[in-house]
C-alpha cells in the first residue's frame, strides 16, 4: 500500500501515539512502517512496543521494520510516502544541559528553552544540519514524501525546510487542537459542542481569535472576564497566568502554555523583578526537570511500553489525519506551520506562520486569514525576528549571524547587553563542541 517512515523513533511515547494511531486507520493498516534512530536500545524498544500493537490492533497487517544509525538511514527512508520527524539531536545530557545551564552564568534564566530564548537559538543550530541531511537522503530515496515535522524549534526548523529544499514539509504541533477545550476547562465555562475557533499566528504563539459554541454563543465575554477575575486573586495556583494576562493586556488567548510564553516575551522573567516568578506561578527550569523526572521513571515507564497487553485510543495527534486525507482524498483541516507568502497580511511573506489548511489526495493547502489585530501581529514579529535571523546563521555558518539573531531574542535581549550576549553565544559555540557544525 505504501510506507510510513518515523525518524527519531527512539521517542517512544510519541512513536506509540502516532504509529499506534497509524495502526487504528483502515486506510493505513497495510503500510509498511520503518522505524529510524541513531540509540539501538532505544530503537529496540520502539520496535518490539510497535510490534506487539500491530499485532493486537491490526491483526500483524504492518510489516514494521527497524533501521539504526546514519549509515541505514537511506534505507529507512527509500520509497517512503510520508516521513515523520521527531528528534532531538544533543538529548537532554549534555546539549540541554548546555541550553539551561551556560545562560544562567550570565543571569539568563529559562523555562523550556526549546522553541525561542537562547536555548531554542542552539537548539535550532545544532538540529538544521540534520534535518538538512534527512532532506538530500530524502531527495535521493523517497523524492515524493511529505515530510511530517513535529522537532522544535517548529517555526526554525519548518521555516528552513521548506525554504532551502526541495522536501514537501508541514510543520505540526499540539497545542493548535486543544486550544479551545484548555481555557474553557481551566475557566469552568459551560458550553455547547461542537467548539468552532479561528486561530492564526506562529507557532507556540497562535492566536484564539474567535470562540463560539455550538450554539453559536460567543464565548470570549465570559472568557475574559474570569481571565481578569483569577489574575485578581491573591496568591492564585493557577499555572496558565501568563495567557491570562494576554488576555488581560492583549484581548486574546493564544495556543501553547504558559511556562512556555514566560520566555517569549520581555515582561515576565525579570531579574529586576524576581517578584514576577511567584506571581504568575512560572516554573524556571521546568523542561530539564521534566527531562530528569523522564529520566527517573524510564524503566517503569518502559516495562509498561513493552508489555504484551498494551493498547492504544486514536489521540488527537494530526499525523494519521494527514496521511488518512491524502490517501483517500477525504478531506481535513489542520493547523499547519507553513511559509506565510500572504497567508497573514501583516506578518513577513518569509516567515513560518501556523494557519489553518486543508489536507486532501493534493496535499497541504494553506488557508488565508488576513491581517491580525496590530498587538498580536506586533507581538508575533518581535518573535518571527529571532526565528528568520536563526535561520540565516544555520545557512550562511556566520557567527555574526547568532549573535544577531540573540540580539533580536525578546527576553535575551532584555536581560543583557550587546556585549554580554555576544560572550554568552560564543560560551555556548565552546560548549556544545562538535554538536554543532564550525560558525566563522
Amino acid at each position: 500500500m505504501g510506507k510510513i517512515t518515523f525518524m527519531g523513533a527512539g521517542s517512544n511515547v510519541f512513536a506509540k501515539n502516532v504509529i499506534g494511531d497509524t495502526l487504528l486507520t483502515d486506510a493505513l493498516r497495510d503500510f509498511e512502517i520503518s522505524l529510524y534512530d541513531i540509540d539501538p536500545e532505544r530503537l529496540d524498544d520502539s520496535y518490539r512496543m510497535i510490534c506487539n500493537l500491530n499485532e493486537t490492533l491490526n491483526n500483524g497487517r504492518a510489516k514494521i521494520s527497524k533501521y539504526v544509525g546514519v549509515e541505514n538511514r537511506k534505507e529507512a527512508l527509500r520509497g517512503a510516502d510520508f516521513v515523520i520527524d521527531a528528534i532531538q539531536v544533543g538529548r537532554y545530557d549534555p546539549c540541554t544541559i548546555t541550553d539551561f545551564e551556560v545562560p544562567k552564568k550570565y543571569g539568563l534564566r529559562q523555562t523550556i528553552g526549546d522553541t525561542l530564548g537562547i536555548g531554542g537559538i542552539f537548539r535550532a543550530l545544532r538540529t538544521i544540519p540534520v534535518l538538512d541531511d534527512f532532506a538530500r537522503d530524502m531527495a535521493e530515496v523517497c523524492p515524493d514524501a511529505w515530510f511530517l515535522n513535529y522537532t522544535n524549534p517548529m517555526a526554525i526548523l519548518s521555516g528552513f525546510m521548506q525554504r532551502y529544499t526541495p522536501i514537501k514539509t508541514v510543520g505540526l504541533c499540539h497545542s493548535v487542537q486543544v486550544c479551545s477545550h484548555t481555557i474553557l476547562r481551566e475557566l469552568g465555562i459551560e458550553y455547547t459542542e461542537p467548539v468552532s475557533d479561528v486561530i492564526a499566528g506562529i507557532n507556540h504563539m497562535a492566536w484564539l481569535l474567535e470562540i463560539k459554541d455550538g450554539t453559536g454563543k460567543d464565548l470570549y465575554p465570559e472568557i475574559r472576564k474570569r481571565a481578569v477575575a483569577e489574575l485578581e486573586k491573591k496568591d492564585s495556583d493557577c499555572t496558565d497566568l501568563v495567557r491570562f494576562e494576554y488576555i488581560r493586556r492583549l484581548g486574546y488567548y493564544c495556543t501553547e502554555s504558559s511556562e512556555h510564553n514566560a520566555e517569549y516575551n520581555p515582561f515576565f522573567i525579570k531579574k529586576t523583578h524576581p517578584e514576577l516568578i511567584d506571581r504568575y506561578n512560572i516554573p524556571l527550569d521546568e523542561y530539564p526537570r521534566r527531562c530528569i523526572n523522564a529520566i527517573t521513571s524510564w524503566e517503569t515507564k518502559r516495562q509498561q511500553l513493552l508489555d504484551h497487553t498494551l493498547s492504544h485510543v486514536r489521540s488527537k495527534e494530526y499525523a494519521s489525519r494527514i496521511m488518512e486525507a491524502m490517501v483517500t482524498n477525504e478531506p481535513y483541516v489542520i493547523g499547519g506551520n507553513v511559509i506565510n507568502h500572504n497567508l497573514i497580511e501583516n506578518l513577513p511573506a518569509e516567515a513560518c506562520v501556523e494557519v489553518t489548511c486543508l489536507v486532501n489526495k493534493n496535499g497541504v493547502t494553506p488557508c488565508y486569514h488576513g491581517r491580525l489585530p496590530i498587538q498580536l501581529a506586533a507581538m508575533n514579529m518581535s518573535n518571527i525576528g529571532c526565528q528568520l535571523m536563526t535561520i540565516e546563521a544555520a545557512v550562511t555558518r556566520k557567527k555574526e549571524a547568532v549573535y544577531q539573531a540573540a540580539m533580536l531574542e525578546p527576553h535575551t535581549a532584555a536581560e543583557l547587553t550587546i556585549d554580554e550576549i555576544v560572550s554568552l553565544c560564543d560560551d555556548l559555540f565552546e560548549a556544545h563542541g562538535d554538536w554543532i557544525p564550525k560558525y566563522n
